[in-house]
């Protein structure tokens, strides 16, 4: 069968309760799994497919010659991959000191004034429906502990996370994305430059071999969008195709000023 066929109420249910049992809760919340990387990786490799197939594209468009192609996208393939783990160093950077600076506030508030931030709590709890002792006893549990209170104050007030991922994994991680999958558009073209056996139709290499990239990196990404695999992939390839496709057209349009 090409697809899977989902599972049935019956069969999650049994899954369920195969994965709830008492021992196997407390064996996961003791090993909680670290930060994930994987969105960093699936922006890098998404910007670094489309940016570097537009390039050679927009060469092939023009019709320049092979050799211009492998110097622009490797240009491009170092520099903005550089460019974009820069920024994603500096935004989870910001996020981070951001975290740092609310909790701070809130640490100094609990301090100063524990009776009005008791207050915020009793009143986001009782929007969530505790009522009466119920009320009371979360309010007490909640603000028994200065760390759990703060927390509680990030997330609910600011909707702030309570840890944050490490800024200079997400660089790499979208660095060493950008890298890998930006180098497939130009790797035919490399090839025919540096080896003797010879792609005959180097931008048909770099065109097919691109568009799997886009649909495998598509469906990685439906990890975190409510998408199926295929669809996500046939949407990233729709778009990265789209992009493509509008370099070609450029550079073929201004192909009489190279």
């Amino acid at each position: 069968m090409l697809f899977n066929t989902p599972p049935s109420d019956d069969e999650m249910r049994k899954q369920l309760e195969a994965s709830h049992t008492p021992d196997k809760i407390s064996s996961r919340l003791r090993h909680k799994a670290g930060e994930s990387y994987l969105k960093d990786f699936v922006y890098g490799a998404v910007d670094g497919a489309v940016t570097t197939f537009a390039v050679v594209s927009g060469v092939e468009g023009a019709d320049l010659a092979p050799r211009i192609v492998i110097i622009l996208g490797m240009a491009n393939l170092f520099a903005d991959g550089f460019s974009m783990a820069v920024s994603n160093y500096l935004g989870a950077q910001t996020e981070k000191q951001l975290i740092e600076k609310t909790r701070a506030e809130e640490q100094a508030h609990i301090q100063l004034y524990p009776e009005g931030e008791k207050e915020e709590i009793r009143q986001i709890y009782a929007e969530k429906g505790f009522k009466g002792e119920n009320l009371k006893r979360a309010v007490e549990i909640i603000t028994s502990d200065k760390k759990q209170w703060a927390d509680t104050m990030l997330k609910e007030e600011y909707d702030l996370p309570s840890s944050h991922i490490v800024a200079w994994k997400a660089a790499l991680a979208t660095f060493t994305a950008f890298l890998l999958i930006g180098f497939i558009p130009v790797f035919p073209f490399l090839w025919n430059y540096l080896s003797g056996h010879q792609f005959q139709s180097p931008f048909l290499w770099s065109s097919v071999s691109t568009g799997i990239a886009f649909f495998a990196v598509g469906a990685i990404k439906s990890k975190f969008v409510d998408k199926p695999w295929y669809s996500s992939g046939i949407e990233t390839l729709l778009l990265g195709g789209a992009a493509a496709a509008l370099a070609y057209l450029i550079g073929d349009l201004l192909e009489g000023l190279a």
